[in-house]
């Protein structure tokens, strides 16, 4: 059964235009020039990443795919009494249907509670886990931290929830915010919740650089494709093929980085964020920052969130790994 209680409503998608509108204004005329990652996910956005995530230069998706399949029989005999899951941030749902597809995993009945800003993601995965045994699906558009406040003011459930922030997304914070969000994500729980993380790993560069700029260039499309909901939502004037993609491995901070180079000088109105910018030729908004981990680093940073290390599966193919924590 599906139960869309949350999901775009018009006073929500206000909200979350008016939020577009002040985060371009304050993040445009920071310096260096940036964008949050988050926005990259409209429709189009999501549907071009789930374009990358089938490439052969970008292992993630299959590799934590491969470890939730394998590994959910042992993941749930680990968490006795769960009845709640919390995505943030499902993707199409094939992350979470790997892990509770099938009814030798879960003989009680689950709610996921799937967490996006993007509708057209949240609709997808609804859609994806619809035929999943004893399973009840309720999407929350909102950010991360919206929609865990959302579930906070749900009655209490009588048993266990895992909350899972899968897909490396935790590499998509800086280590101050993603320290703030874990705290943040531990305030929602309760001792003996438990949290699941999927968390890419330090591979090499020339491995790192065709994941993120693929010679089918469908990154770069998911890169400028932020300008094109620019322009379509707020009304502004980027020139699309002026702009360059750009990703860069910065080895001494561990992220890849993802930026837009403008080719040429031109004079930008955005006026749903009443702002107006001037980019010189070879000026660079950056665009996103993906986090590179060694196990040791992912289970120091959500320990001192307030978790104790249950058990930790890695893909050796891909240099993958897949994290359990519980709330303690």
């Amino acid at each position: 059964m599906i139960v869309r209680g949350q999901e775009g409503s018009p006073l929500e998608s206000l909200d979350l235009l008016s939020e577009f509108a002040y985060d371009v204004r304050y993040y445009l005329t920071l310096t260096p020039r940036q964008l949050p990652s988050r926005y990259l996910y409209d429709a189009l956005g999501s549907a071009l990443f789930e374009a990358i995530c089938e490439l052969p230069w970008y292992g993630i998706t299959r590799a934590e795919g491969r470890l939730l399949a394998d590994h959910g029989d042992d993941l749930f005999a680990r968490l006795p009494g769960l009845t709640r899951l919390v995505e943030l941030g499902p993707g199409n749902g094939h992350k979470l249907r790997a892990l509770v597809g099938g009814t030798r995993r879960h003989a009680s009945r689950l709610t996921a509670h799937l967490i996006d800003v993007s509708s057209s993601a949240l609709t997808t995965a609804a859609r994806m886990l619809a035929e999943v045994d004893n399973l009840t699906v309720i999407t929350h558009q909102a950010s991360f931290e919206s929609g865990l406040d959302a579930v906070g003011r749900l009655p209490p459930d009588a048993g266990r929830t895992l909350v899972l922030f899968l897909g490396s997304n935790i590499g998509n914070f800086d280590p101050p915010v993603s320290a703030a969000f874990l705290d943040r994500i531990r305030a929602s729980m309760v001792e003996h919740d438990a949290l699941l993380i999927g968390a890419d790993l330090v591979k090499p560069e020339r491995d790192l650089l065709l994941a993120y700029d693929d010679p089918l260039d469908v990154s770069a499309a998911f890169n400028r494709n932020l300008l094109v909901r620019l322009n379509r939502e707020l009304g502004a004037n980027f020139e699309l093929g002026a702009f360059d993609h750009r990703a860069v491995w910065n080895a001494p901070l561990s992220r890849m980085e993802m930026y837009l180079v403008a080719r040429k000088a031109q004079h930008v109105r955005i006026p749903a964020a009443d702002l107006d910018i001037d980019l010189t030729a070879g000026e660079s908004i950056w665009t996103e920052s993906s986090y590179k981990y060694q196990p040791e680093t992912i289970v120091s940073l959500v320990e001192r969130a307030g978790f104790r290390t249950l058990t930790r599966w890695i893909d050796e193919k891909d240099q993958f790994a897949l994290m359990l924590f519980s709330a303690v």
